[in-house]
Parts: structure tokens; sequence; C-alpha cells
């Protein structure tokens, strides 16, 4: 297994940083990866869960939504549906330099974002989600206390996982006007859905909402001793391996498919 940098375009023309992590042979296909609120390529979701999947001979495009890790551009000015066409934008540039992913992953609120964007992405098979709120507005529980702030002054500071985030009054109202069962509804795809009934950030009913939602092929499967962030030793490679293993009836060789 080797990883590689890359540069994406996000919907806006920004760069994304990314990393492409490559099986030792040819892939025999390719996923991509929506990494959790705030966070970025590198969170043990993103890294360990791609570097897994590529020793399983899929390779996997990582990358930093625009406003966080490395990527260009200013959080406070980004949105969830506007990640959501930066995840498009992603496939797209994938589809393009190299093969159109057949496998989408999401984390926490990269999670919710893959389930609104895979409807926009024709060649996708599968896709699978990683303690994924249902409602995305979720993320808002994050800072409840200091939304009087953002409503008084338009944007408030602050601090989440030891990083200082700046959260507008247009993430807040993009985030209200999202409506989770119609696009779960819509999704089409092969869904799995891997939660932690001992998650203390989102809680497990929210995978239920999401099972109830969407339609078939559907598969809820519960990761117990997992914590939301997949930090635990062994835990991020766990879930990989999970979805490796359902996945795997839905993914077709590159050789077959041209």
């Amino acid at each position: 297994m080797r990883s590689m940098s890359a540069k994406v375009p996000s919907s806006t023309g920004l760069s994304m940083a990314a990393t492409i992590d490559l099986p030792d042979g040819e892939p025999r296909a390719w996923a991509l990866f929506s990494h959790c609120f705030t966070g970025s390529r590198f969170t043990p979701a993103a890294a360990r869960v791609c570097k897994t999947l590529a020793e399983h001979g899929i390779a996997c495009l990582r990358f930093d939504f625009p406003g966080l890790g490395q990527s260009e551009g200013n959080f406070a000015e980004t949105s969830f549906n506007e990640n959501v066409r930066d995840l498009v934008a992603a496939y797209e540039w994938l589809r393009f330099h190299h093969e159109a992913p057949q496998l989408l992953i999401g984390h926490s609120l990269g999670g919710a974002a893959a389930l609104k964007a895979a409807s926009h992405m024709p060649e996708l098979k599968a896709v699978a989600t990683i303690g994924a709120p249902f409602d995305p507005a979720h993320a808002v529980l994050h800072f409840a206390e200091h939304i009087s702030d953002v409503d008084a002054h338009g944007s408030v500071w602050v601090t989440l996982g030891g990083r200082d985030i700046e959260i507008s009054r247009h993430y807040l109202e993009d985030l209200a006007e999202v409506n989770p069962e119609e696009y779960i509804h819509k999704l089409r795809r092969p869904l799995l859905i891997l939660h932690s009934p001992t998650d203390q950030t989102v809680g497990i009913d929210n995978a239920q909402k999401i099972f109830m939602v969407a339609r078939y092929p559907k598969s809820l499967l519960a990761i117990d001793k997992v914590d939301h962030l997949l930090t635990r030793q062994g835990t991020a490679q766990r879930a990989a391996e999970l979805i490796h293993t359902w996945a795997d009836a839905y993914l077709t060789p590159a050789a077959a498919t041209t």
C-alpha cells in the first residue's frame, strides 16, 4: 500500500488537499471518503479506513473540505450543501483523472453529506456511513450554547477538537433548510449503516432513523466498543473490514467496466 498527495478543485474552484491511498497492484475499484464535522483527511477514521481498504485492493481518495485541514477557503463561508457539492466535485475529478469511485464512505456529518451527494454520482455502486446523524442539523449540538451569539453577531468562534472554528449564521441557516427524509429516500443505492450503540456524540437512534427512511437493499450493523471518532486502537480498521466484506458483492472489477 502506498499514498500520494493530490489537489482537487472544490465546487467553487478552491483547491482541496487530498490523499490517494493505493494498493500495491492495480486497484480492483475506487472509493471516496467524506470526513467528519470540522475534521480532516488525517482523522483516524479517514486515514485508517482508507489505508485498510487499499490493503484489500480498493484505492481511496480522502480530502479536506474547504476551510479545513490543508485546503483553501474559510470554513465560515462554507455550508453543508456546499460540502455536498464538493463531494460531487471530488467524484467528478476522480472519474476524470483515474476512475469513477464505486464506493462512497462518510463519517459522522460527512456521512450525512454522502447520503445526499450519492444520487449525483451516476457510477456509484454502494454507500457506507459510520456514525452518521440522520439530520445534519445535529451538528449544532456541538455549539448549542453559542447559537444566540451567532444570531446577535452573525458568527461566533468556538473550540472544537482543540481548534478554533468560526461558525456563521449562513452555516446554521443552510443546515435548517436540509430535509434528510427527502434525499435518503431517493438514495437508490445499496446502503450500509455502521454505528456504535455506545456512541456518545451521535446516538444510535440516528442510525435507526436512516435505516427506516432508506430503501432496500440496506443494512444496519451495530459495532460495539467503538467510540464516535474511531480513535481506539483497531476500531477504524475493524470498520473498514466490515465495509470491505459488505461492499465486495457490489463492486465491479475495473477490467469489467471497460
